[in-house]
């Protein structure tokens, strides 16, 4: 699966820091920490019928992973709130539209890697794009070789810009003509896949890997909160590849494609015995959901 160019973002405007580009000019400095470490932490929003999508669970996030990264001068959430708005009306962005948010450390007055090279504030950027759930109705999976950073190394609650170990799982899916690629833990136990979260169905409950080598999702959150909400059992658990590949229904979760099913991973077809209609419930829900919350754009 690969995505394509859309026509309509051809003429974008971009917000970084204090003012809107055209795309052809969105650029940021050599200098900038993001440039030279990938030392930067971003998030991945949708907009539906006029309203930012969990717009105050991904700035929690994101303030959250600039303060474990010790990041100053960081933009307060109305500020950053208002650079998303400004950004969406520039480009008369109503629905159907995907936002990569991204904050970095800032410019360095010369390059290296300490920190207090930055000195003159956070960079805040904001790319729109109209884009539709980049998934099909359902994709192959393939386990790659790659480990989940667990917290001894690079701990995965920090929604950071460093996505080598994402990357590499990636292609290792590439190779194997895979849509994504599983990535496990340490310990050999499903984490989540290149860039999504992973959930299976065993005889009508919905269990999803704990979030200890993967990111704890927003829309992961979600999906937990909504089976409990309309009593579909449901928990998290410490799942091996065996259980996925005879789960009666595997599905990923993630802003950019929201509720996407899984049809193989490692060449093992997925097949339903036990769980008809469940994903269907879930993706209704979740609709429903997205279709009665939201932050309008102000």
């Amino acid at each position: 699966m690969l995505q394509g160019f859309n026509e309509k973002n051809k003429e974008i405007f971009v917000f970084i820091n204090d003012k809107l580009v055209k795309r052809e000019d969105a650029k940021v400095s050599v200098f900038d920490s993001v440039v030279q470490g990938g030392d930067a932490v971003w998030e991945g929003l949708r907009v539906y019928d006029g309203r930012v999508f969990c717009l105050d669970r991904h700035l929690e996030r994101l303030q959250n992973s600039a303060h474990i990264l010790c990041f100053k001068d960081v933009p307060s959430n109305e500020i950053i709130s208002e650079a998303i708005f400004k950004t969406l009306k520039a480009n008369k962005m109503n629905d159907g539209v995907h936002i990569r948010l991204t904050l970095t450390r800032g410019e360095k007055i010369t390059s290296g890697m300490d920190p207090r090279l930055n000195q003159s504030g956070c960079t805040l950027i904001v790319l729109a794009e109209w884009k539709p759930p980049v998934y099909p109705d359902s994709i192959k999976l393939a386990t790659s070789t790659i480990r989940r950073n667990n917290p001894m190394f690079l701990d995965s609650k920090i929604h950071h810009n460093n996505l080598l170990n994402n990357i590499l799982a990636k292609i290792d899916a590439n190779n194997a003509g895979a849509d994504a690629g599983i990535m496990l833990d340490m310990n050999g136990f499903v984490a989540e896949a290149n860039g999504v979260n992973l959930f299976c169905i065993r005889k009508g409950e919905v269990l999803t890997p704990f979030a200890d080598a993967c990111l704890p999702g927003i829309t992961r959150e979600l999906i937990l909160e909504l089976c409990r909400e309309h009593n579909i059992p449901c928990k998290e658990k410490n799942l091996s590849l065996a259980e996925f590949y005879t789960a009666d229904v595997v599905f990923c979760t993630g802003t950019m494609g929201e509720l996407t099913k899984v049809s193989e991973i490692d060449g093992r077809k997925i097949i339903n015995k036990n769980s008809l209609g469940a994903l269907e419930q879930i993706k209704d829900l979740f609709r429903l959901k997205t279709q009665a919350s939201g932050t309008p754009i102000g």
